[in-house]
């Protein structure tokens, strides 16, 4: 009889998914990973084995279904024994799909994870969402994109094929935009697919981020930092502090004015002001970055290659809380004196994806703007959420007021090989709709045709 829960120590790939079979090599590897335990692919396919869909039903039809139906009364049991042996603590409840967190594609933010989940009825329902998210319109979008071989050829630019927490609030828009082109290709077979979901204690974080470890052994680790819980580096919608580690180990670092943070009252996540003194604080001292970069290296030993990771750091101590092979590394910084001069009038923001796109600006506040959005518009928006991904699967390239170059967002541009400038400040308001703009994701510049 297969396990309906496998200890998170124990979990492998085969029947975990990447995300839990990574979690579970570097607890076995020592390495400091919050204690939890996985729902496999078995409870999954138990779960969608029988259910009563038609032969002209589509994977469309599938996340109402897996939605509509109780979570089966021996999963259920299981999991209040897992959560009981835990302590029943406040829990992360995360996806792990087949497909997700693979060296082709990292799948980042297209499935759901939620936090500040409490007891078993709270648990059952988040891994019965997190099994029908494999069904939501962004990642069946997501799955219908060939990466990183299929790009699209007609996308200005000279961008080069890529070489990339996934928590976040549950109440984020999942709306497609009514526009988009119809010639996609068929999603692949649900009979392809598999979510186990991750159960793990839930980290109060102080400091949350995100770490890219080099291809190059001599090469540079980068870091992003800010207050709080992860899902606001990784959902775009604070700008982090940027560290870069160099091979000789110097420590480069760009402060950010960090203005809000996310943190869990009780079984609720609250988006709160952070105070003045601390916005424009080093959210990690120059050591705490060199000592994390010498973590992402013994991260990328018992893995293999180069990794992105999550990180928290509560207490003091610093823990790991996701690894996943490295699928569309970010550009650079640019050299002061290497980049050309922009143009007098040009904005400027961090590259997040390479290659220059000249459009119509489009400003996107929300789901509301979606259908405005055309192919070969540049997205304006206060920031990326992983739940638009079909607008930059249309887009020519993407402008936000926020974020940093490891969110979610930022790496899904990167895998669908489009230009991404980020942070530029009030650029929804500063650019208008149907201006013709080119933006720079190798520079950071956008430039108006005036400009």
């Amino acid at each position: 009889m297969e396990r309906l829960i496998v200890p998170l120590v124990e979990a492998v790939s085969d029947t975990c998914g990447g995300k839990a079979g990574a979690l579970g090599a570097l607890l076995r590897a020592g390495l400091p990973v919050p204690d939890g335990f996985v729902v496999p692919y078995a409870a999954y396919l138990a779960a969608v084995r029988d259910l009563d869909l038609g032969e002209s039903d589509g994977p469309d039809a599938m996340r109402p279904a897996i939605e509509a139906r109780p979570v089966d009364a021996s999963v259920i049991d299981a999991l209040g024994r897992a959560l009981d042996e835990l302590g029943d603590p406040p829990v992360a409840v995360r996806s792990s799909a087949s497909n997700e967190d693979t060296g082709r594609a990292s799948a980042a933010g297209q499935h759901e994870s939620f936090l500040a989940v409490r007891g078993v009825g709270g648990v059952a329902d988040a891994v019965r969402a997190c099994w029908a998210s494999l069904f939501s319109p962004r990642a069946i979008d997501y799955r219908r994109e060939d990466r990183p071989d299929d790009r699209r050829d007609d996308r200005p630019g000279d961008r080069p094929p890529g070489d990339l927490p996934d928590d976040r609030p549950d109440d984020r828009p999942d709306d497609r935009p009514d526009d988009r082109p119809d010639d996609r290709r068929e999603d692949r077979s649900s009979s392809d697919l598999a979510m186990a979901v991750i159960v793990q204690r839930q980290l109060d974080a102080e400091v949350s981020g995100v770490m890219f470890t080099p291809a190059d052994p001599y090469g540079a680790t980068e870091i992003e930092a800010s207050w709080g819980l992860g899902p606001s580096i990784v959902g775009g919608t604070v700008t982090p502090d940027a560290y870069r580690v160099a091979g000789d180990g110097s420590v480069t670092r760009t402060i950010a004015d960090k203005r809000t943070r996310l943190d869990r009252h009780g079984t609720r996540l609250v988006v709160r002001d952070v105070p003045a003194p601390a916005r424009d604080r080093a959210a990690i001292d120059d050591a705490t970055a060199t000592r994390l970069a010498e973590l992402g290296e013994e991260i990328a030993a018992v893995l293999g290659g180069p990794q992105d990771i999550e990180w928290a750091i509560t207490d003091g101590r610093t823990w790991i809380l996701q690894a996943r092979p490295v699928t569309a590394a970010p550009p650079p910084p640019p050299s002061p004196s290497a980049a050309p001069d922009a143009p007098a009038g040009a904005l400027a923001g961090t590259p997040g994806s390479r290659g220059t796109a000249t459009g119509a600006a489009r400003i996107v506040r929300g789901p509301g703007d979606f259908a405005r959005v055309h192919p070969g518009d540049i997205l304006v928006c206060p920031f990326t959420d992983p739940a638009w991904t079909p607008l930059l699967r249309i887009a020519a390239g993407v402008v936000t007021e926020t974020g940093g170059v490891l969110s979610h967002a930022a790496i899904v541009a990167r895998e669908l090989g489009i230009p991404a400038v980020l942070g530029v400040p009030d650029a929804t308001g500063r650019l208008h709709d149907d201006t013709v703009i080119t933006i720079d994701g190798t520079t950071g510049a956008v430039m108006t045709r005036d400009a």
